[in-house]
């Protein structure tokens, strides 16, 4: 999480273009409860962190699990836009469905991708880089998260 947190503070205040965090990224946390191992949201802190200088943030979650602590963390802010490309159905933990897209303020601001198993490189590209090309009016700084953490 310590990693996270000074990575999201070196990109507020230029000190860095790109940040990585290999042992971050445990995205199913929720506010009041683990899942998935995961114990303490690190994303959803460092998001956090560069809202405070940035008015908007877009995260990428590219893992084969959906980002489901958080989506839900800003779920109804337009302040975060989620991006999740995730294997979905009887899988882990079962949430992201397209339908899923925020609800108030952020409603249009979740956007999943739920895929199934047998995805190509060439299918996958077509779904991920019409969302990455457009503007959201985001902060262009992604946040992504290796495939190989939480289960």
């Amino acid at each position: 999480t310590g990693a996270s947190l000074d990575g999201a503070v070196q990109l507020a205040t230029n000190q860095a273009d790109v940040c990585i965090n290999w042992s971050g990224g445990l995205h199913h946390a929720k506010k009041s409860e683990a899942s998935g191992f995961c114990y303490i949201n690190d994303i959803v802190l460092a998001i956090l962190e560069l809202l405070k200088v940035h008015a908007r943030v877009l995260y990428v979650d590219i893992d084969v699990h959906h980002g489901d602590g958080v989506e839900e963390a800003f779920y109804c802010t337009d302040r975060v836009m989620t991006f999740s490309l995730h294997k979905y159905g009887d899988f882990f933990p079962g949430t992201g469905h397209s339908s899923d897209v925020g609800a108030k303020d952020g409603t249009g601001f979740s956007v999943n991708a739920p895929l199934n198993s047998g995805m190509t490189d060439e299918t996958y590209r077509e779904l991920f880089q019409p969302v990455m090309q457009k503007n959201h009016g985001c902060l262009s700084t992604r946040c992504c998260r290796p495939s190989m953490r939480c289960r």
